[in-house]
């Protein structure tokens, strides 16, 4: 479960970064908490999509504007986007 749960937190931080988000600023700003961020990395467990989520983060090249269709976590992420 350790390596599952370490696979899905850095696809996290990366489905942010890809995005233009950083987590650790918005935890500052008061906009999320870690607790949130946590659950996000749950949701992620259950993603059927790991696969096709590491070879789009892999080909970015620019900020992405959304998700992926299949994120579990498309909402969090932009809201978080403003």
């Amino acid at each position: 479960m350790n390596k599952t749960l370490r696979e899905h937190t850095k696809l996290v931080d990366q489905m942010a970064t890809a995005l233009g988000v950083d987590l650790e600023e918005q935890v500052f700003r008061g906009n999320t908490d870690m607790e949130d961020i946590g659950e996000a990395v749950l949701k992620c467990t259950g993603c059927t999509q790991t696969e096709d989520c590491k070879h789009w983060l892999a080909s970015r090249t620019a900020p992405a504007m959304r998700t992926p269709s299949y994120c579990r976590n498309s909402e969090m992420f932009q809201a978080l986007k403003g």
